[in-house]
C-alpha cells in the first residue's frame, strides 16, 4: 500500500529477525504479511534553528500531534529503539509516522542515536525531513552549482512535484526580497544524483541549467525530503511549500487539516465615515482633533453606484464581502436628506449578493461612559469612584434594533453574529482594562454566540459570557479615507519621522519602521501601500489562518481604495495555487466555530486524550466524547459507519479533510484508506 507499509514489508524481507532485534521488538521473525501499527504522531528533533521551528509551527497550526526532542536540553531523552518503537497487544508499533530533523544526521553519522533512527525508518518505512542542509553527495546531490542569497529568485514545482504532494501549486513562487540591504534567504542549488527526485527547483543563478531546492532522496531503504534553503515560518516561500512538506512527511494521512482562508468584513455600511483632514493631520469630528465637531467636513459614504460596483466586483471575482451594517445611522442619513436614500435602496435590492453582520443600530460605544474632556479620553466615574458603564438594556437595544430592522427589510442576517462599534464593550486598554460587565448579559439576551474583536488588541479567541470572540485583522486601509491621496497623506503622517514632516509615531514605536522618505500622495497608494498590505493579507491567507480582515464602507466609496488590495491578494493567490486549492471565504460564525474546534482539539492533544494509529489501510482515532476530530486522508478514503461506509470529508488540495466524530453507536472513528 502506498502510505507507509511498503517500507515495513521491504525491511522484513531484507533485515529479517536481525533488524527486528535491533529495534527491540518482541516478535522477531514477524511475517511479511503482518502489518505494524503506526501512530499518527510526528517526532521533531529541534536544535533551535528557524527551519525546524517553522515546520513545528505548521504541525501545530494544522493540529498534528508531535513530540519535540530539544538537542540543547541536557536532560532530553535518548533516541533509541525503546524510544521509537514497542509492541501493543503483540503488534509491532512505530510511535512516530514521520521524523523532522535539523539536517540529515544531527546526532553524528555513526552515532548510536543516528543508527537507531536510521534502523527505525528503514524497518517501518518512516519518512524523514531534513529541514535545512547543504548540497553534497550524502543527501543525493552534487556539490552546489550555486550557494548564496536567493532573495527575489523564482522557483518552480517540477513535474514530479506536481504529480505528488506539491500538486496543489500552480505557478512559480518567488523568494521574498523585502529589503535590498538585508539578505533574507540563503540556499544551495545543486544537480540531483541517482536516487534523488527534485520537487522544487530553480535556474542556477549566474550559471546554466536548473538545480534542486526541495527533493526526495531514496537510499538504503529510507527516504529523506531534502531542503537546501534557509527559511522561517513567516516567509512566503515556506508558507507556500509548508503544506507539501507536511503531506510528504505524513504520506497524506494525518490528524489535523489545513486550508487557505480569506474573508473581508466591511464595517459601517449605511453610515457615513468622518474624513481625514490633510492640513490638520487629524479627523474633524474625532474628540482629539482641534477642528471641533467637524460639522463642516464632508463625510465619506457609498453611493448607489458604489453598491452596484461592489456586487459586480463580487461576481467577477467569485468572492463574497461581509457587510457589517448600522441601520440607525442609515435612517438618520435618510431623514436628513429628504427621506430617501438611493444607497439603501440599491443595497437592499442586491441584498442576496452579500453576507450581512449586525454592527449595532447606531454604532454607539458599548463600553464605559467616555469622558472626552481629556486627551486621551478616560472612563467616567461614579460618585464612589467605580467606572460608569453603558447599561445592559441600552446595549441590548443597540443589538436588537439593528437585527429587527434587518428582519423587516429581508436581509439574510444571522442572529448569532455581531460586530460592535470599534469592538466596544470588550476591554480597551489602557482606559478600560475589563469588559463592560453588562455586555455578556446583553449578548446572551440577543442570542449572540460570536462577537468580533480586534486582533491588534486580542489575538486569540476568548469567552464573553456564553459568547466567543472572533479576532479580526485591521487592514492598513483607513476608515477615514475615501481617496488614494488621503490614504497616502495619512500614511505619511503615521510612518514618517518628525524631520520629514510626520508625527514621529514610528520613531517611538519599537514595532514600527519609518519610511525613508514621504510617499508621493499621487502615486504612493498604488505603488507602495497596496503591495505592502496585499502581501500582509496574503501571508495570513496562506498560513492556515481563518481570521477575517476588516475595512470600512468608506473604502468602497469615491476612489474605492479597498479593491486594489483585494485584487492583488486574489491575483497573487491564483498565480500560486491550483484550482483544487481555493480560498475558503467563511462567514463570522463559521470562523468562530473553526477556532472553537481548534482550541478543543489542541486541549485534547495536549492532555494526552487522543490515540490515533494506522494499521494497513485502516485508521483508528479515539478522542474524548463530543470532540471534533480533524483528519486529512487521500482521495478514495471512506468513513466507517455502523452499517456500511460513506465518502470521507470534502476535497481540498488533492486530498480530503474534515472535522468529524464517530457515529452515535461507535466508540472510535475509523477511516478506510484506498489500497
Amino acid at each position: 500500500m502506498a502510505h507507509g507499509t511498503r517500507g515495513w514489508r521491504t525491511a522484513a524481507a531484507v533485515l529479517a529477525a536481525a533488524g527486528l532485534l535491533v529495534l527491540g521488538l518482541e516478535t522477531p521473525g514477524a511475517s511479511a504479511a503482518d502489518e505494524p501499527r503506526i501512530d499518527l504522531k510526528v517526532l521533531v528533533v529541534d536544535n533551535g534553528d528557524s527551519p525546524v521551528e517553522a515546520i513545528a509551527a505548521q504541525l501545530k497550526s494544522e493540529g498534528i500531534p508531535y513530540t519535540t526532542v530539544n538537542l540543547n536540553d541536557s536532560g532530553r531523552p535518548t533516541i533509541d529503539a525503546a524510544f521509537l518503537s514497542d509492541t501493543v497487544d503483540g503488534t509491532p508499533r512505530a510511535k512516530y509516522q514521520g521524523v523532522v530533523l535539523p539536517n540529515e544526521a544531527p546526532f553524528g553519522t555513526s552515532s548510536a542515536e543516528q543508527t537507531a533512527l536510521d534502523a527505525y525508518e528503514t524497518t517501518y518505512g518512516i519518512p524523514q525531513v531534513d529541514a535545512y542542509t547543504w548540497a553534497h553527495p550524502e543527501v543525493g546531490l552534487d556539490y552546489a552549482a550555486y550557494s548564496g542569497a536567493l532573495d527575489g529568485h523564482e522557483a518552480d514545482v517540477t513535474a514530479d512535484g506536481k504529480a505528488g504532494y506539491f500538486g496543489y501549486l500552480d505557478g512559480p513562487l518567488t523568494f521574498e526580497d523585502n529589503s535590498s540591504s538585508v539578505q533574507e534567504s540563503y540556499g544551495f542549488v545543486a544537480t540531483p544524483r541517482t536516487g534523488f527526485t527534485s520537487y522544487v527547483d530553480t535556474a542556477v543563478p549566474g550559471g546554466t541549467g536548473r538545480g534542486s531546492l526541495v527533493g526526495e532522496y531514496a537510499h538504503d531503504g529510507r527516504r529523506e525530503l531534502v531542503l537546501t534553503f534557509a527559511y522561517n515560518q513567516y516567509q512566503e516561500q515556506f508558507r507556500v511549500l509548508a503544506r507539501g512538506i507536511v503531506e510528504w512527511l505524513t504520506q497524506g494521512v494525518h490528524l489535523g487539516q489545513a486550508r487557505n482562508y480569506f474573508s473581508v468584513h466591511v464595517d459601517d455600511v449605511f453610515a457615513p465615515d468622518d474624513r481625514w483632514d490633510t492640513e490638520l493631520n487629524c479627523t474633524p469630528g474625532d474628540y482629539d482633533c482641534a477642528a471641533g465637531d467637524g460639522s463642516t467636513a464632508t463625510p465619506i459614504r457609498m453611493t448607489a453606484a458604489d453598491a452596484v460596483y461592489a456586487a459586480q466586483w463580487e461576481q467577477e471575482h467569485g468572492f463574497t464581502l461581509d457587510l457589517a451594517f448600522n441601520a440607525g445611522l442609515g435612517e438618520d442619513w435618510k431623514s436628513e436628506n429628504g427621506g430617501t436614500d438611493a444607497l439603501t435602496d440599491q443595497l437592499l435590492a442586491d441584498k442576496a449578493d452579500f453576507r450581512w453582520i449586525n454592527h449595532t443600530y447606531s454604532h454607539e460605544f458599548l463600553g464605559c461612559v467616555q469622558d472626552l474632556t481629556t486627551v486621551p479620553w478616560s472612563c467616567a466615574k461614579n460618585a464612589d469612584g467605580t467606572t460608569q458603564y453603558m447599561s445592559q438594556a441600552d446595549i441590548s437595544a443597540e443589538i436588537a434594533s439593528n437585527y429587527d430592522w434587518a428582519l423587516a427589510n429581508g436581509l439574510p442576517v444571522e442572529r448569532d453574529e455581531l460586530v460592535t462599534g470599534e469592538h466596544s464593550g470588550l476591554k480597551t486598554l489602557p482606559q478600560q482594562p475589563d469588559d463592560n460587565p453588562n455586555l455578556a448579559g446583553a449578548l446572551a439576551a440577543n442570542g449572540i454566540t460570536w462577537t468580533a474583536s480586534d486582533h491588534s488588541r486580542e489575538s486569540t479567541q476568548r469567552a464573553v459570557g456564553d459568547a466567543l470572540t472572533v479576532p479580526r485583522y485591521p487592514m492598513n486601509v483607513y476608515y477615514n479615507t475615501g481617496t488614494k491621496a488621503e490614504m497616502a497623506d495619512e500614511y505619511n503622517w503615521i510612518y514618517t519621522s518628525t524631520a520629514d514632516g510626520g508625527s514621529g509615531a514610528c520613531e517611538n514605536n519599537p514595532d514600527s519602521t519609518c519610511l525613508a522618505a514621504p510617499l508621493d500622495t499621487a502615486t504612493g497608494y498604488d505603488d507602495y501601500i497596496v503591495p505592502q498590505e496585499a502581501a500582509t493579507d496574503l501571508g495570513h491567507a496562506i498560513s492556515n489562518d481563518p481570521l477575517p480582515h476588516y475595512a470600512h464602507q468608506s473604502n468602497l466609496a469615491e476612489d474605492r481604495v479597498l479593491y486594489p488590495v483585494l485584487d492583488q491578494v486574489l491575483t497573487d493567490y491564483q498565480a500560486l495555487f491550483a484550482d483544487n486549492t481555493p480560498l475558503e471565504n467563511l462567514r463570522e460564525s463559521a470562523i468562530g466555530t473553526e477556532l472553537q474546534n481548534r482550541a478543543a482539539w489542541q486541549t485534547a492533544v495536549t492532555n494526552g486524550d487522543v490515540e490515533a494509529y494506522r494499521i494497513g489501510t485502516t485508521v483508528t482515532v479515539n478522542a474524548p466524547t463530543g470532540t471534533q476530530i480533524p483528519l486529512t486522508a487521500p482521495e478514495g478514503t471512506t468513513k466507517q459507519l455502523p452499517l456500511g461506509t460513506a465518502a470521507f470529508g470534502t476535497p481540498y488540495a488533492g486530498e480530503r479533510s474534515a472535522w468529524t466524530t464517530p457515529e452515535l453507536t461507535q466508540t472510535a472513528l475509523t477511516l478506510n484508506l484506498p489500497a
